[in-house]
């Protein structure tokens, strides 16, 4: 009798297992191409995160039932349970299972993280702690990065209500759209000129706040060509949601060829969707709440217009 209650339990679990396995794998599919290096780890700890989670409640609710199916008092039989004080190695397994758990996730979370390199407000607003200072990324080993010394100059990343800036400071370039050259580490240098803003590409599964009065480095490595949407992760204001810009990823070739191009163009005032909404708005109900005024379209070099904006989180490859 233990023998086939052994047996049939293993077999369960190996059920369990198999579907969760293949949960875990179907959730590859739910996210957007992934279009950075980073975005890889980050569906890796998420794979892992969809795999515990559906074991664990495919186990829990199938434990309960089967208990409400098979587990049933009689009609009429109204006597309580066995007086059972307690159970030791049941006890040992219901606390040691949950902490054995939690250790695990909380040391592949940090060790996703950690080679991400993704530094949290608190750090930049206490200066760089040990745990920054060791949080360095390195690339990963499948994705053929050039060497530190062939990488491209730190780009300028400004955030105002609601506009993105990007300034390329070696070439005098200034745009509303972002281009990076594919399978090169970028190195970005976020700055706020008023609020808390969010620098987030879905594609990239990257995020990272945007702190007023102080200059974030931020770096990522971009393995897929196309073109992607930058969003603004955070609660700005009235027009938070039309802040919202391009990430064009392309070959080396390509990028230096825009650099070219755009640094040929004469300085003009760039589209700002947010300005516009606000000088096209026409509401007659006064709520007694004074909206920002949007900042003024920036000049720039290159300005993505209304004609493609905005695109898809799904890169069409060029």
């Amino acid at each position: 009798m233990r023998i086939r209650t052994v047996l049939i339990l293993g077999t369960t679990a190996t059920v369990l297992a198999l579907a969760s396995v293949w949960m875990g794998q179907q959730s590859y599919s739910w996210f957007p191409p992934q279009a950075s290096a980073e975005s890889q780890l980050i569906d890796r700890l998420f794979s892992f995160l969809v795999t515990l989670g559906t074991f664990i409640f495919l186990g829990v609710t199938g434990a309960l039932t089967y208990s409400v199916l098979f587990q049933q008092a009689g009609k009429y039989d109204t006597r309580d349970g066995p007086p059972i004080e307690g159970n030791v190695p049941l006890e040992i397994v219901w606390t040691a299972v949950p902490f054995v758990l939690a250790v695990w996730i909380a040391f592949y979370s940090y060790q996703i993280y950690t080679e991400m390199a993704i530094l949290g407000p608190m750090e930049h607003a206490h200066g760089k702690s040990m745990l920054a200072a060791s949080a360095i990324a390195d690339p990963l080993e499948k994705v053929p990065v050039v060497p530190p010394a062939d990488a491209i100059s730190p780009i300028e990343v400004r955030a105002r209500q609601w506009v993105w800036e990007f300034r390329y400071p070696d070439r005098n370039v200034t745009s509303t759209e972002l281009h990076l050259p594919v399978n090169q580490r970028a190195k970005l240098m976020l700055q706020s000129e008023d609020v808390l803003h969010g620098f987030y590409v879905p594609a990239f599964r990257i995020k990272q706040d945007i702190i007023p009065g102080r200059t974030i480095d931020f770096g990522f490595t971009p393995i897929r060509e196309g073109r992607y949407r930058l969003r603004d992760s955070q609660f700005s204001g009235t027009y938070f949601a039309a802040m919202q810009a391009d990430v064009v990823v392309e070959s080396p070739e390509a990028y230096q060829q825009w650099l070219t191009e755009a640094a040929a163009q004469p300085p003009t005032p760039a589209y700002n969707r947010a300005f516009e909404e606000y000088r096209l708005a026409q509401n007659p109900i006064s709520t007694g709440w004074k909206t920002v005024e949007p900042a003024a379209p920036p000049l720039v070099n290159v300005s993505t217009g209304p004609a493609n904006n905005p695109p898809s989180d799904e890169a069409s490859k060029p």
